[in-house]
């Protein structure tokens, strides 16, 4: 039997991969890729939440293009903001 905390991360790996459309695609997914193998289950849970959130709005939020709502800007959301704006200056 699989380890259900694996299959969770594949899970939101694939997700975080598959967004919509390629710049939230490479953003999110490559913060996932980078990051999801040593989230804690609560980082999980807040990234697993950022990912219910519509794409245009997430992405917009993420790279700083209008501003984030409180209850989106935990710590998952600023590390992920944060890893944004150090590609975006690559």
């Amino acid at each position: 039997m699989s380890d259900p905390h694996a299959i969770r991360r594949r899970r939101l790996l694939f997700r975080a991969e598959h967004r919509g459309f390629k710049e939230a695609d490479l953003v999110i997914g490559g913060f996932a890729r980078a990051r999801l193998q040593s989230m804690t289950e609560s980082e999980l849970d807040e990234f697993e939440a950022l990912l219910e959130i519509p794409d245009q709005d997430l992405y917009a939020w993420v790279v700083s293009r209008e501003e984030a709502p409180e209850d989106v800007n935990g710590p998952v959301f600023r590390a992920l903001a944060k890893s944004a704006h150090a590609v975006s200056r690559t």
